[in-house]
């Protein structure tokens, strides 16, 4: 399913609780550099430093990204050989502060263009993101137990590539103020709030698969795709 262009907006389908939805987005951001732990944080800066990524500005950093740039098929389509997804938290706000959804997304990112200009590395690549999510509120009472996961398809296997609470990401509070600070409106907007850490760095394969774990109401939600490469000789 594709998601619906509308007059400088676009309609994202989800189903929430079993019923079918369409939430308007005006604007959709990902957050940047969103570990809970500083130091650790400012650790990844220093080792992206060193192959050529450059420092951002501010920490969390705030990138904004194209509405059309959300997809819910089942493949997307990239250049060249180093790109790769990263399974996130997304906050989906509709119409009001109290209409507020969580499901997972892909910021998927291309690699080697981030080495120049992450806002461009970003932009380049579509943002996969799951067809269901929950109610904010059914969530944030045990919000730190959340797990999140993610698996890249390489040499013919799945690979585990990420598992972790969400305890490593800024809490709730803080991603909300931070989104205050850069007067962001909580209203028809996506969120892409922050990852978790890879286990073993950046693997580069044909598909990528998501989860976000609730293990307190034995629930998940899932995601995958398919990575085409246009420049592909195959």
């Amino acid at each position: 399913m594709k998601t619906i262009k509308a007059m400088n907006s676009i309609l994202l389908p989800l189903t929430v609780n079993n019923v079918e939805k369409e939430i308007k987005v005006n604007h959709v951001y990902c957050i940047g550099y969103a570990g809970r732990n500083i130091e650790k944080t400012m650790e990844h800066i220093i080792e992206l430093e060193k192959i050529g990524v450059p420092r951002p500005a501010e920490v969390p950093t705030l990138y904004p990204v194209r509405r059309n740039s959300l997809s819910q098929t089942e493949e997307i389509e990239v250049l060249g050989d180093k790109t790769s997804g990263e399974a996130e938290i997304v906050l989906v706000f509709g119409d009001t502060e109290d209409e507020v959804y969580i499901t997972v997304g892909s910021d998927h990112t291309d690699r080697s263009l981030e080495t120049i200009d992450i806002n461009q590395s970003k932009q380049i690549c579509d943002k996969p993101i799951a067809r269901e999510a929950w109610n904010l509120n059914h969530v944030i009472d045990h919000w730190d137990d959340l797990i999140l996961t993610s698996q890249v398809y390489l040499n013919g296997e799945w690979q585990n590539y990420q598992e972790a609470k969400i305890n490593e990401i800024i809490p709730l509070n803080e991603i909300k103020g931070f989104l205050n600070k850069k007067d962001v409106s909580f209203k028809n907007i996506v969120v892409f709030s922050g990852t978790v850490p890879l286990l073993e760095g950046f693997k580069y394969g044909s598909k990528f698969k998501m989860s976000f774990i609730d293990k307190v109401r034995s629930t998940e939600l899932h995601a995958e795709y398919a990575i085409t490469r246009l420049d592909s000789e195959e």
